[in-house]
């Protein structure tokens, strides 16, 4: 910020004659102008207290103070009130911002000080005693603080000091940077001081005032490039070196003074800091002998620039920035300025509030005014609840709308927001294409099916004791069986897919059914960007809270429901495949891929695009001997020669022959599986159990080959299709129907519980109170200001 002397009288030339009505002209054209100009101050802090009790943003004229911890901030804010409080005692700049509203009153010979209440724009009663204020301050921050659960709280506490000795100025304290948090304090507390200050120190209406110790060289400076990030030329910055006496003794000649406060290659040609030093001692004194010591302070830096420097200093340039007293009139004449610049478009900007503020104190009165119309109220609420279920569909077919960095989840927040961590029985990480990126809707949808099946095949058939295959087999043999090895590992397959299938299925319906469930607060924000769905209002039932939490809980039972369906469905298709009737084991067609139509061949592995920076897939494998199909263990080829038991003549004798190299046994027209490397019945269990070793590796083989073709069918020809159609197709045709049957098919007083219950009506009616006091605020804030613009 470019500054110059503006506070230097040119002497008058007016003829001795008319000396006497040119003081007197002069003299009320002073009085007319201090007055307008309190009135411009006073109009523009009751709209500040309006802005800070009801969050309105704007945009007024301000002065914010920024700066390191120990810089000088709070002396600074000390020497502009006029008298001590002590705040750094309290340290009350390193947690909420202070706002300071400065009121000159000629009539207050001792400081009156009132802090503005919390959420309201009230103040409470004077406060006299400096202790007090101090208090007050380290109650107000520590309470805040305890609320909100954080180190540092952007809302600030206001206070209105009226005192005959400061001058007409509102000025923001913020905390004070610092490199690194106190003891017992977050870590993250630096970053979040610095992130806080930033933000209240964006805004382009506010006049920033930097304050460095003059101890820290420009090249050095750790918080002038964050200065710079804020306002990159300083056009709205003052910059304030403190604790200026402390560098007086280094300078002996005149340029080097000269040099020094130039400040020149640093700041820019345009940009003249100030050049201040308060008073050291911090023993008790009276406000009086606080400010002599501040004018002392001023006159001992200037004296000693004059004779301790060899040619003294450009006074001519320099001296309107060096001194406290200069800095105050300096910020209270710009402050004004800029309060009378932006009083036309305040004005306009209050107009414009007060016609929304109406226009929502209105709506407020209709919905009050509607609690007692049936009608209206169903008609409103059907519109919503419609609008609701047409934003989920949407959502499910694919949208970006609201903005997926915000609302969209990674796979690890799905699962630890879910509490499904982990796949059961699987102990390898699970990473899906795209598991980094956030997602909803039914892109999330398809990604946890996919991360369904690669958790699926990541399952192998577990190992099987030697006891329990032998109780297995021998049983089968002890009934003349012919079939005992296939029936052994088929039985002990279907049991495992039972076992390690069964907890993958429950996961996967609980997983999909929290994707869906986030899509209500998704369909509830994109409802609040679109008035209008297929031309027609979509009912407006903002502050109906009994409503909308039967409308989500409506919809969360909805989706519960669809989770046990689906559960019982998959259920149903596993239990089909692991039925001792169900021919999935001997299926060899299927099973070794020998017809260029196998479903095992081309089904697998569905398509994933992945967009995400992992790379997840597998390269593929070009020989096709070894080629996989699943991203499971594959499967191995039969052997060349197997065993097929075809009929059993009718007197059953049972009879063996080989044709073409293969076994054949003559009986019944009944189809057994495949037995490798010609292993006759009657040779399984030798005496003494001499087989048994290989038998047992045989059955364990083919209970492997067993349970992954289970694994595929379960997964590639049922789960995947009863996923969707269980859960999609009811969201997309069924979801309205539901919530208008639990909804609305009641009658009227069962329907008007939702808008009449408990609290119900106190919220519509306590948002109404704020409304109509935010009005009465802003209109006489309004009022004001149009009196200002007539005084301009």
């Amino acid at each position: 910020m470019a500054t110059s002397n503006n506070f230097q009288n040119t002497p008058s030339k007016t003829p001795t004659n008319d000396k006497h009505s040119s003081v007197s002209r002069k003299h009320h054209q002073t009085t007319v102008s201090s007055s307008s100009s309190k009135s411009r101050f006073e109009a523009y802090n009751r709209l500040q207290s309006a802005a800070v009790a009801f969050g309105e943003k704007l945009p007024i004229p301000e002065i914010v103070a920024i700066g390191g911890q120990s810089d000088g901030k709070s002396s600074l804010l000390e020497a502009l009130l006029g008298f001590r409080f002590n705040v750094r005692e309290v340290e009350m700049g390193t947690r909420r911002p202070l706002i300071l509203q400065m009121v000159h009153d000629p009539t207050a010979l001792d400081p009156r000080c009132r802090f503005q209440e919390e959420d309201s724009e009230d103040y409470g009663s004077p406060i006299v005693l400096s202790s007090e204020i101090a208090d007050t301050i380290k109650s107000r921050t520590d309470a805040m603080l305890k609320k909100t659960k954080t180190a540092v709280s952007s809302k600030p506490i206001v206070m209105r000091a009226e005192y005959a000795h400061c001058p007409n100025l509102t000025i923001i304290d913020t905390p004070g940077f610092v490199l690194k948090a106190k003891k017992g304090e977050p870590e993250s507390t630096p970053e979040e001081i610095l992130s806080m200050v930033k933000s209240l120190a964006s805004p382009p209406h506010r006049i920033l005032v930097f304050l460095q110790q003059s101890s820290v060289e420009w090249c050095s400076s750790l918080w002038l490039d964050t200065i710079r990030d804020i306002d990159p030329t300083f056009r709205r910055t003052l910059i304030v070196v403190s604790k200026f006496d402390n560098r007086l003794k280094e300078f002996t000649e005149r340029w080097e003074v000269d040099r020094y406060l130039s400040a020149s290659g640093y700041l820019g040609e345009n940009t003249q800091p100030f050049f201040v030093a308060l008073p050291k001692e911090r023993t008790t004194v009276s406000n009086d002998e606080f400010r002599k010591q501040i004018s002392q302070v001023d006159s001992d830096v200037l004296c000693h620039l004059k004779e301790n420097v060899k040619g003294g200093y450009d006074e001519e340039k320099y001296k309107s920035h060096i001194g406290f007293g200069r800095l105050r009139d300096y910020l209270e004449s710009e402050l004004q300025k800029r309060y009378k610049e932006a009083a036309p478009a305040t004005l306009a900007l209050l107009e414009q509030r007060c016609s929304e503020v109406t226009a929502q104190l209105n709506i407020m009165d209709s919905k009050l005014q509607a609690t007692s119309d049936v009608a209206y109220l169903r008609r409103s609420a059907m519109m919503f609840a419609s609008s609701i279920c047409n934003h989920v569909g949407a959502l499910i077919d694919g949208a970006a709308d609201p903005d997926p960095e915000q609302w969209g989840k990674t796979t690890e927040e799905e699962k630890s927001e879910s509490g499904m961590v982990s796949w059961p029985g699987v102990m390898a990480g699970i990473k899906p294409p795209n598991s980094t990126l956030r997602l909803y809707g039914g892109a999330a949808f398809e990604r946890v099916m996919h991360e369904f099946r690669c958790a699926t095949y990541s399952v192998e058939c577990p190992p099987v004791s030697r006891e329990k295959v032998a109780n297995i087999i021998l049983a089968h043999a002890g009934r003349g069986g012919g079939r005992g090895i296939a029936e052994a590992a088929a039985e002990i397959a279907r049991a495992a897919a039972k076992s390690w299938l069964a907890p993958l299925l429950d996961t996967a319906c609980e997983r999909l059914a929290f994707v869906l469930r986030n899509l209500f607060d998704l369909a509830m924000e994109k409802n609040q960007d679109h008035h209008f769905d297929y031309g027609k209002k979509t009912g407006d039932m903002d502050g109906y809270v009994g409503f909308q939490a039967a409308l989500r809980r409506s919809y969360n039972c909805f989706i519960k429901d669809l989770a046990k369906q689906c559960k019982k469905l998959v259920g149903h298709h596993l239990d089909s495949v692991t039925s001792p009737y169900s021919q999935v084991c001997y299926e060899t067609d299927l099973l070794f891929g020998s017809s260029p139509n196998s479903t095992f061949k081309t089904s697998t592995t569905s398509t994933c695009l992945d967009l995400s920076d992992q790379e997840n897939i597998p390269p593929e494998n070009n020989n096709k001997k070894d080629q996989e199909t699943t991203p499971g263990k594959l499967l191995k080829a039969a052997g060349d020669a197997s065993m097929t038991v075809p009929e059993t003549p009718r007197d059953g004798s049972f009879v063996i022959k080989k044709e073409h190299g293969n076994i054949v046994e003559g009986g019944a027209r009944k189809r057994h599986p495949r037995i490798h490397n010609n292993q006759v019945l009657t040779n399984v269990v030798g005496q003494n159990g001499s087989h048994f070793g290989s038998t047992y590796s045989e059955i364990c083989s083919l209970a492997a080959q067993h349970f992954a073709r289970i694994r595929e069918v379960l997964v590639e020809r049922s789960v995947t299709s009863a996923l969707n159609s269980c859960f999609l197709t009811p969201c997309r045709e069924r979801l309205m129907v539901a919530l208008g049957l639990e909804l609305f098919a009641v009658n009227d007083e069962k329907f008007m519980d939702m808008f009449v219950a408990p609290g119900a009506i106190d919220i519509l009616q306590n948002e109404r109170q704020n409304l109509h006091k935010r009005q009465k605020i802003l209109h006489s804030c309004l009022t004001e200001f149009k009196s200002v613009a007539r005084s301009l």
